[in-house]
């Protein structure tokens, strides 16, 4: 049996509650760690998303003896004690040298992991960059340029698109203020070309500036704001198929409810079943002529009744057989 924690006072059990799956979930928070050996790069990397992340992320500072791919039980307590759902690991060793781990976790268990190794000679900070940047807390524009993160078949890129998503999307909102559109993330990559190594991934931040154009629309601009890292693709784990499945599956409470009798047709035009009872059509009053009307004594009055014995003249005889039929 699975041991259940009772909470002890009102506070642990809000706490407890807060935890549950609820209807519509909080944003996701995000965890920055560092390994036991850590660049500098790395580090400047871990807090420059901090940076774009903010206020839903954590940063930690001190060294933690962690190996994802190896033993990911550090990583899920720390998701569970931090209420995070997504973390990026930080490491650097010879073998992998600035290695940046993204980890995605569905019920504080590791779901997927996408390893990226971060090149040194091209990376830029935010503080390299004198310009103005992003308030905090705002939803950024992202778009990806590239086929293979298009890709119909499941690959590292496709997963890189997934959990880049994730990692910057923020809260929810319906409708979003153009004021509020402040800076983009752009994620790139090049075709891949046989017998040459997998292309790397971009990741640019640019700030939006709007400016008069003498027409409705205003003329915008893009400006490099910064971070710039540059990645080359590494080992990845996937989603178990089970667990993505419930990962993936949408609460009743959320599901559009359709209704009954009620179809759309192949031309578009919506189509409607309704069900009368019976109706008692004995009473129905419905108009009548009174030059239609003709009584049955009266007909039989108009008809002239012929023996048998008597002789019916040749002229007569068509008369009577009218009057019959």
């Amino acid at each position: 049996m699975l041991r259940q924690i009772k909470p002890k006072n009102a506070r642990s059990k809000r706490a407890l509650e807060k935890r549950e799956p609820q209807t519509t979930e909080n944003p996701k928070t995000t965890l920055l760690l560092r390994g036991t050996t850590c660049s500098n790069i790395v580090q400047l990397a871990l807090t420059d998303i901090n940076s774009l992340k903010r206020p839903l992320s954590l940063k930690f500072t001190k060294k933690n003896d962690i190996q994802p791919f190896t033993d990911a039980s550090s990583l899920e307590f720390f998701s569970e004690k931090n209420d995070a759902s997504l973390l990026v690991f930080g490491h650097h060793s010879k073998k992998r040298p600035h290695c940046m781990v993204l980890i995605r976790t569905f019920g504080h268990k590791i779901l997927d992991m996408l390893e990226l190794y971060l090149d040194p000679e091209t990376f830029r900070t935010l503080s390299q960059f004198k310009n103005t940047k992003a308030a905090v807390g705002l939803k950024p524009l992202i778009s990806f340029s590239g086929t293979l993160f298009e890709s119909p078949t499941p690959n590292a890129y496709t997963l890189a698109k997934s959990l880049f998503l994730d990692l910057f999307r923020g809260h929810d909102a319906s409708s979003v203020d153009v004021e509020g559109l402040q800076y983009m993330i752009h994620i790139s990559a090049a075709e891949e070309v046989e017998g040459q190594p997998s292309p790397a991934i971009h990741f640019r931040c640019y700030l939006i500036k709007t400016s008069r154009s003498g027409q409705k629309l205003p003329r915008v601009d893009v400006e490099e704001m910064g971070p710039r890292m540059d990645f080359r693709v590494g080992r990845i784990k996937e989603a178990d198929e089970a667990m993505m499945k419930e990962a993936l599956k949408r609460p009743k409470q959320l599901e559009p409810r359709t209704k009954k009798n009620i179809e759309t047709d192949p031309m578009g035009d919506k189509m409607g079943r309704i069900h009368v009872g019976r109706q008692d059509l004995s009473q129905l009053q419905s108009r009548k002529m009174k030059g239609l009307k003709r009584g049955r004594d009266d007909a039989d009055e108009e008809m002239t009744l012929v023996d048998d014995d008597d002789e019916i003249e040749p002229e007569d005889e068509d008369l009577v057989k009218r009057q019959r039929l």
